[in-house]
């Protein structure tokens, strides 16, 4: 019979200091790897029926900084410092795959504050699921009585240590207690690396740093096509593209690599499948369809938010609310009635959800490039205004008007089921947002969806508009991503990570 423990506890391993950001995530790295292979070992052994004395734990880096003064480096990023004096920490989770965040962030608390970046395991312990490779499923062959058995042995998801009260504002620090650096802890990073998976069908390594959304399949077997059109260019910007099951088609005259020979087609697509046009610095598009509801909404931008996109925009089709709008024009959402009902308790209706310069800027030059319209041209087919999103799908038949009657007193100018539920997750978890809608029904009047008119519609549309939305990325990646992180979503005592 063998007893294991933690290799290293936090407080046998004291926090170590580095003037160099570089080391720090070095340590980070080094200290995450000991611990998780820590945990599989362990995990090999229960697998195999060896009986443990003891539970057997690990646990999470955790990087700190301390500050005692409130001067700070001139800059006009809307993250990488703290508010003033005080300790900020964060638990930190795969440095593998955060390895390009991480250093810039603590590269910009080192230019900002001139601190060093401390480093040392935290004591929260990692789960033994999130502890698991991409390609490890050694649990699968355990017996209901193992399984059973793991409770007693190892650390299982505490769902205390993942809610987002930090994101949300809620969050307040007891005495003694260190301020949040990161809007995330590792626990609640790692509980939503797992949900990509499951839900996208895709590893989060393939994720890129924009990302469309979309709530029709006829958009993304467009942004297949564009993707396979992609990799026929020798001279293409993008490398891979990736669809669901982790398959991977490299850019011709590009080796193939160990990963692609994991990927296989699922029997059938995930509940929200994601597609990834790859750049080697990640900032490819990734494009989501994510079907109808803010209920999918919320809950996959709730888990690509970790990730920490330079933005993230809907394109989709709408009801036009206005007599004079015409099937197939397209609507700028410049403000959002929010009628979703999912986000209620996290983000109350009394918060405005502004629209974002850069993304309003770039969507409408988008449209311009695209369609070659300028001027009062370009205003002939696309429209500014407020887009109301709702959870009831069939609100056309409630009683009294009262929904048509809301509408017309907002102003709303088009309705849908997801894009406030986007643009407000989007201002919880300070990734920059848009939407761009296309009309594809008038129901106010008598222009309802008929099958025929839909696919020709769709036909005629569906290639423009995810090339409006292709061009959009294009523009932001050529501003730059710092610029492009706005300081209209920075709370009071906003974290320093981006």
């Amino acid at each position: 019979m063998q007893s294991f423990t933690a290799s290293v506890s936090s407080t046998a391993a004291p926090m170590r200091r580095f003037d160099d950001p570089q080391a720090a995530l070095a340590c980070v790295q080094a200290l995450y790897q000991e611990q998780v292979e820590h945990l599989r070992d362990a995990m090999r052994r229960f697998v195999a029926g060896e009986v443990f004395s003891a539970p057997v734990h690990a646990y999470y880096p955790l990087v700190c900084i301390e500050t005692h003064t409130v001067a700070r480096a001139d800059t006009q990023l809307a993250y990488g410092f703290v508010e003033g004096p005080g300790r900020y920490e964060a638990t930190l989770t795969r440095p593998d795959l955060f390895d390009r965040y991480l250093l810039d962030q603590f590269r910009l608390l080192r230019k900002n504050h001139g601190v060093d970046i401390q480093v040392g395991l935290s004591n929260k312990p990692i789960p033994i699921h999130f502890s698991f490779a991409d390609n490890d499923h050694v649990e699968g062959s355990l017996t209901p009585e193992r399984r059973v058995l793991m409770r007693d042995v190892f650390d299982l998801p505490d769902l205390e240590a993942m809610d987002d009260g930090i994101a949300n504002g809620t969050w307040r620090a007891q005495p003694g207690q260190a301020f949040p650096l990161s809007l995330f802890t590792a626990p609640r990073v790692d509980y939503s690396l797992h949900r990509l998976r499951h839900y996208t069908g895709t590893q989060p390594e393939w994720f890129q740093n924009f990302v469309l959304f979309t709530n029709y399949q006829f958009y993304i077997d467009e942004f297949i096509r564009l993707g396979h059109a992609e990799m026929a260019k020798p001279d293409s910007e993008y490398i891979a593209f990736v669809e669901p099951g982790n398959v991977v088609t490299r850019r011709t005259g590009l080796a193939a690599e160990a990963v692609d020979e994991l990927g296989a087609a699922p029997p059938r697509l995930p509940q929200m499948p994601a597609y990834h046009l790859v750049r080697a610095d990640n900032s490819g598009i990734t494009m989501v369809n994510i079907g109808v509801g803010p209920a999918n909404a919320k809950t996959i931008t709730d888990h690509i938010a970790v990730l920490r996109p330079h933005a993230w925009m809907m394109l989709g089709h709408c009801a036009g609310l206005r007599n004079s709008q015409q099937l197939g024009d397209y609507v700028l959402a410049h403000a959002y009635v929010r009628e979703d009902h999912v986000l209620d308790e996290d983000l109350p209706l009394w918060v405005p959800i502004p629209a974002l310069a850069e993304i309003q800027v770039a969507l409408q030059q988008a449209v311009a490039d695209v369609t070659a319209m300028t001027g009062s041209d370009l205003k002939h087919i696309m429209r500014t205004g407020t887009v109301a999103s709702t959870d009831n799908r069939n609100w056309e038949l409630l009683p009294d008007n009262l929904p048509q009657r809301r509408f017309s007193q907002s102003r709303a100018v088009a309705l849908d089921m997801e894009s406030a539920t986007i643009a407000a997750n989007g201002f919880r978890f300070r990734v920059p947002y848009g939407t761009l809608l296309c009309v594809s029904d008038k129901p106010l009047h008598g222009e309802i969806k008929l099958p025929g008119m839909a696919n020709h519609f769709y036909r005629e549309r569906v290639d423009q508009h995810l090339r409006i939305g292709m061009r959009a990325v294009d523009l932001l990646r050529q501003g730059g991503s710092q610029r492009l992180h706005s300081r209209k979503l920075r709370s009071f005592d906003e974290v320093a990570f981006q």
